[in-house]
């Protein structure tokens, strides 16, 4: 091989050397999230360890004063546009849809609802949501709940856990999640099996809740539904900081929400009074994971939550 020969092929070798590594480069990952949530202090804080505001009944909004099953006034993409990133909604399958289930409220059908939520996630990728269903009639996760999810395009956005029941130390933080893409976490209280759907996590095998329908506005704080086999202390928490009226008083009374006092019950001196008397329950002074409010347009839900993620 003469002396040029040798040149040109040293020159050949340095540029597939050169085109090899940027195209290798050009397939490693190199997005991270530098704003989580709508703040850069949220990135590298681990999922449980954020203060999420919620909306409870996301579905149940009218406008109108005298529809007493109302629990929210504004539409869920409202909702969200406000703060809101759990939404949680209650199930029924109606008589006449085979494995469809109909939102209560006559809210449509979950298949609508997710793909409300998909089209906020489509405008918003770096925003992690969480999704709470109810599922009284114990419907499968397989054959009914994920169909929904799968119509609606949720599924591939769900995060995965490695291990179920997770640690409330154990979650990735928000900048993990959305680096990944899995920026959907989905809970069901009742019948979840990840054995069969991975994605549909049981609620309160990682979440305990404070007591529901209310009727105190002092909110008395205590752990009142949980499942093992996890510790308290390693089980995240949600405040069900919604006031309620009981309108007849007598035999079990019928209670309905209340938007009289919206204002004052979604304040933050009324959350944090709350959130002070179920700090110690949490084993390690720890601020609960979810806020979950009735009538999230009024009062200051979203500035509460600010606070208790130290965010300005």
């Amino acid at each position: 091989m003469t002396m040029v020969s040798a040149v040109i092929q040293l020159f050949k070798l340095v540029i597939l050397l050169s085109l090899s590594a940027v195209l290798s480069a050009s397939t490693i990952p190199s997005r991270r999230a530098t704003v989580c949530n709508g703040h850069a202090e949220l990135c590298d804080r681990i999922y449980s360890n954020v203060t999420f505001i919620g909306a409870h009944d996301s579905f149940a909004f009218s406008i109108d004063p005298l529809d007493l099953a109302r629990d929210q006034e504004v539409d869920i993409p409202t909702q969200l546009s406000l703060g809101v990133r759990l939404l949680q909604a209650q199930s029924h399958v109606m008589d006449n849809y085979i494995s469809v289930i109909q939102l209560l409220f006559d809210g449509g059908t979950v298949v609508n609802y997710l793909k409300t939520v998909k089209a906020f996630l489509d405008a918003n990728p770096n925003e992690v949501l969480t999704l709470l269903f109810t599922n009284p009639e114990g419907q499968s996760v397989s054959t009914v709940w994920k169909p929904a999810f799968d119509a609606a395009g949720i599924t591939p956005l769900a995060y995965v856990p490695s291990s179920v029941p997770v640690k409330q130390s154990n979650w990735p933080t928000l900048g993990q999640l959305i680096d990944s893409g899995k920026r959907v976490v989905v809970f069901l209280d009742a019948g979840a099996d990840t054995s069969a759907v991975d994605f549909i996590l049981p609620e309160f095998e990682m979440i305990w809740e404070t007591p529901f329908s209310v009727t105190d506005a002092s909110f008395p704080c205590s752990v009142d539904r949980i499942q093992g086999p996890l510790a308290t202390t390693d089980h995240s928490y949600m405040i069900n900081h919604s006031l309620n009226k009981n309108i007849l008083p007598i035999g079990d009374g019928v209670i309905v929400s209340d938007p009289i006092d919206a204002p004052t019950t979604n304040s933050v001196s009324s959350i944090l009074a709350n959130v002070d008397k179920c700090v110690p329950l949490s084993g390690a002074n720890r601020n609960p994971q979810f806020l979950l409010l009735d009538y999230v347009n009024l009062g200051q839900g979203l500035q509460a939550a600010n606070q208790l993620n130290g965010l300005s």
